[in-house]
């Protein structure tokens, strides 16, 4: 089975000793830490570095929801599936969802909005088009 036929991302995640909490799961603040993980992976995928237009001028996370659906406890090997559901002027929304490697069971999925920010002012300012355009063709955007 595929863990999410429409991602084009999927980020492999070992779920580590100490991402245990003393309930015994995965405490929720890791799923996060996953999506972090996945994101940059991502990023490196779209070649995102080489669509900025200054080195002041990058990605700030504005927000971030995630919704729990399973418990997950050590040890687990874990699948981050990632894309981006929508494009704006200053601003793209990405999709996560998180599966038990190798199957269809969803343990978490969430979104966050991740803005174009000139980092000298602290202020969003418009995506590099060239940016779209490369998110676009990976995620086969019409």
């Amino acid at each position: 089975m595929s863990e999410r036929p429409r991602a084009r991302h999927v980020e492999p995640v070992s779920v580590r000793w100490g991402d245990i909490d003393s309930m015994g799961h995965v405490n929720n603040a890791k799923y996060f830490t996953y999506c972090e993980s996945a994101r940059m992976s991502y990023f490196a995928a779209v070649r995102m570095t080489e669509h900025r237009e200054s080195e002041l001028h990058g990605p700030a996370l504005a927000a971030a929801n995630l919704n729990f659906r399973r418990q997950v406890r050590w040890p687990a090997e874990l699948a981050v599936a990632t894309r981006v559901a929508e494009i704006g002027r200053s601003s793209f929304k990405m999709e996560y969802e998180i599966f038990h490697r190798g199957t269809d069971e969803r343990v978490a999925d969430g979104t966050g909005v991740i803005v174009w920010v000139d980092y000298g002012t602290g202020r969003s300012i418009p995506l590099p088009e060239s940016f779209k355009a490369e998110i676009r063709g990976f995620e086969g955007m019409a």
